[in-house]
């Protein structure tokens, strides 16, 4: 029997799954150290809200209030083997493009790789500015504040930057990419062993959130971010389609309840589309759903209190381990 990888490419010989590097990684700087001064109007977003890389750059835009300063396109969420493309109700405004693989061959001819979301376009110099969610977030977060609605938003306070760099780190390892490392795996041996670590790291956060509203403080950061973004597609996708079915979310009283608090912080829930996140992963894996059948559930209860208001915020997380 020939078992077929999701992305033969990004495979190795056991089976595992190691996703591909980011291709452009140059940096937009506020202080113009950069070929890429910030400046309103000049870059654009590419984004899938299906992928939870690229929402993470869609919530940052929103929480930071740069809707204004910078453009966004969501590409249609299914993808086929000719990569993402633009939709006739979002059409690509800055370009008129088909296909997202536009963009990276524009900035490359040569590109060979896979093409991703998100994607920060320069509008003036015609080429991407990054591929990189990490990067883009990071500099959403702190180059773009003098054209941003809330600058005062603080999301990588330097206070906390080590620890931070640290827990997204051991998040991304385990659980954000670890989902996928279980549901792209090959063999039962990598599956197996992706799938304990996304339930170790799980339990593990479990449990930091036993005293803790957010993973830092009473509010939350960065990584409260990273990490919600598979949080929120793990019952209705992870769960049954990657086979990370141990448990669900649901049934954890401290990461439910915390789900729901990031939910319900005004903005957040606009940027999350169930039906797009689950007609991507079910139609567009047809390695994995051969049928291409879209479930019908989960019912998700976002939108009750998580009556987790009492948790306070002297509570001093403890030291990761892996």
């Amino acid at each position: 029997m020939t078992i077929k990888a999701q992305f033969p490419d990004e495979q190795s010989a056991d089976g595992s799954f190691k996703r591909q590097p980011d291709a452009f990684r140059d940096w937009v700087r506020a202080d113009g150290s950069t070929e890429y001064p910030a400046a309103p109007g000049r870059y654009h977003l590419y984004v899938s809200l299906a992928c939870p890389w690229a929402s993470r750059t869609v919530i940052v835009r929103k929480l930071k209030g740069l809707e204004g300063a910078i453009g966004m396109t969501v590409v249609d969420p299914v993808r086929d083997e000719r990569g993402w493309h633009f939709m006739e109700s979002e059409p690509d405004p800055n370009n008129g493009w088909a296909f997202l693989s536009e963009a990276y061959f524009a900035t490359d001819p040569g590109y060979r790789g896979r093409v991703t979301v998100p994607i920060l376009w320069d509008k003036e110099r015609k080429r991407i500015v990054s591929n990189s969610d990490d990067d883009i977030m990071r500099m959403l977060e702190t180059e773009f504040d003098a054209f941003a609605k809330n600058p005062e938003l603080d999301l990588y306070p330097s206070g906390l930057r080590r620890e931070i760099d640290e827990l997204n780190d051991f998040i991304y390892e385990t659980f954000n990419n670890g989902v996928y490392k279980a549901g792209f795996a090959t063999s039962q041996t990598a599956y197996e062993k992706a799938a304990f670590e996304v339930f170790t790291t799980i339990d593990a956060m479990e449990e930091r959130l036993t005293y803790h509203r957010y993973l830092f403080g009473a509010q939350p950061v960065e990584t409260d971010w990273r990490f919600f973004v598979t949080l929120v597609r793990f019952d209705p996708v992870y769960y049954g389609h990657f086979k990370c079915n141990l448990h669900r979310i649901a049934d954890y009283p401290n990461l439910y309840g915390y789900l729901r608090d990031l939910y319900q912080i005004d903005g957040i829930a606009e940027t999350v589309d169930f039906d797009q996140i689950k007609r991507h992963y079910y139609y567009t894996h047809d390695d994995i759903n051969p049928t291409r059948i879209v479930p019908i559930g989960p019912v998700m209860d976002l939108i009750s209190p998580s009556d987790r208001d009492h948790l306070l915020a002297a509570w001093q997380p403890p030291a990761l381990s892996s």
